[in-house]
């Protein structure tokens, strides 16, 4: 889908303020499905105001879960969402569901439908038509799920019915895979057990033990092994979800960019599995402290304080790449201006994403004067180098959009964004919030 909104970027010369972020896509999506599936009703606060989100609730809809928007509840919570949770045994859908562009929404929920007994189709924008699902198809299969689908591409044609419990190691480093396979594994008989070589989010994880469900956990090397029973029933929420640490990604690069910046972000989430941006933010030089942590719901949730410092580079590689996935795109579009350079490594995943951010990334420095180095699963950024505002390109795709938004703040000149209006994928008011907190 071509979008041909644009907005203009001009150079700044400071960042300041205090930016609340709406919740976290990773959770809003994972809360929104197993609210469809517990018993009772959930009341879900901050709820992503994200696309991405509301495609999950479409599609929840259409297999007869009802949920209501509020904007805000009796104790003044915003973007509430309150849903009415259908059980195990879902209704069966009168049309496909449609998953937008949330890659997230398709991967995850064909799980919990995998164990429904009817067929599902699944759809989603032309972006999302061209990702894998080959990575969901073939476990899921190995489940007793039939699945068809366009050379491993979408749209899926799932017929669920009784699945049995596998032990599978993932091939590919993926939180939503992973999410998927617990899902699935509450409509199996037996223990699904599920290995990581490299440990990714647990979001599934921490929000399945939120709704009642017990699951046993454990490390193994730099992974971990997880097994979920079959069989076991959920409960409603109550819960508040907290800010998006991905979004928040942009504003700390954005804090990054200016030595003498002050920021704060309240009701952030800070799990473990997420923070590794901060710490490499940290030793690239930014200032960040937090105060008020706190644990609600299994996540931990804090007050970010940053300020802003000489901005040295780094190297992401290995289980970095797989951890930093969603904000590598960021911190590659303000490397030019880091003194030593940045180097990803061991990111080929970026290429399937919603655009190739890998070259697209690239397209877009080279097309602001930044010297680039393009390699198949990363990229070599130079420092020290200035930018010039220019005409850029989201590729339909809402990281780069908001990453190359952040990059202009300190070019030369005004920069052009074709596209911006795909941030509305994950951050409707994201070019609001930037203003609000850029000096100029």
């Amino acid at each position: 889908m071509k979008n041909e909104s644009q907005v203009v970027v001009r150079p700044a010369r400071n960042v300041r303020g205090s930016v609340r972020l709406p919740g976290d896509k990773s959770i809003s999506h994972r809360y929104a499905m197993l609210a469809g599936i517990a018993e009772g009703v959930s009341r879900l606060a901050n709820y992503s105001t994200g696309a991405d989100c509301a495609s999950t609730l479409g599609c929840m809809r259409a297999l007869g879960v009802e949920w209501e928007r509020k904007d805000k509840d009796k104790n003044g919570a915003e973007n509430v969402i309150e849903v009415k949770g259908h059980g195990l045994a879902l209704a069966a859908p009168a049309t496909a569901l449609d998953c937008g562009n949330s890659g997230s929404t398709m991967r995850m929920l064909s799980g919990i439908v995998a164990g429904q007994k009817f067929t599902s189709e699944m759809v989603g924008d032309e972006s999302l038509s061209k990702r894998p699902m080959e990575r969901v198809i073939r476990p899921l299969s190995a489940m007793g799920a039939e699945i068809a689908s366009q050379a491993g591409k979408p749209p899926l044609r799932i017929t669920g019915g009784e699945l049995k419990a596998i032990e599978y190691r993932m091939p590919v480093a993926s939180a939503q895979v992973k999410s998927c396979l617990l899902f699935a594994g509450l409509f199996a008989e037996g223990e699904t057990r599920i290995e990581e070589t490299v440990r990714t989010r647990d979001h599934g994880e921490v929000a399945l033990r939120t709704f009642g469900v017990e699951l046993d956990r454990k490390s193994v090397g730099q992974g971990s092994e997880v097994c979920i029973r079959g069989g076991q029933r959920l409960r409603g929420i109550e819960a508040r979800i907290p800010g998006d640490l991905s979004s928040a990604a942009f504003f700390l690069c954005a804090a990054a960019l200016f030595p003498g910046s002050q920021l704060t972000i309240p009701n952030l989430l800070m799990n473990p599995t997420r923070a590794r941006l901060l710490d490499v933010l940290m030793q690239m030089g930014l200032h960040i402290s937090v105060t008020q942590l706190e644990e609600i719901h299994g996540e931990m949730v804090g007050t970010l304080h940053v300020e802003g410092g000489a901005l040295k580079g780094t190297a992401v590689a290995g289980a970095d790449s797989a951890a930093l996935i969603d904000e590598i795109p960021v911190l590659a579009a303000i490397a030019p201006y880091t003194e030593q350079g940045i180097e990803v490594r061991d990111a080929r995943e970026l290429r399937v994403k919603e655009s190739d951010r890998i070259a697209a990334v690239a397209a877009n420095l080279r097309l602001m004067g930044a010297q680039v180095e393009e390699r198949e699963d990363g990229l070599r950024i130079p420092g020290e180098q200035s930018l010039c505002g220019a005409e850029l390109d989201s590729f339909g795709d809402h990281r780069i959009a908001m990453a190359f938004a952040v990059a202009a703040l300190r070019a030369r000149g005004e920069t052009l964004i074709r596209g911006a209006e795909s941030a509305a994928i994950s951050y409707p008011a994201f070019f609001q919030a930037m203003e609000e907190v850029t000096e100029r």
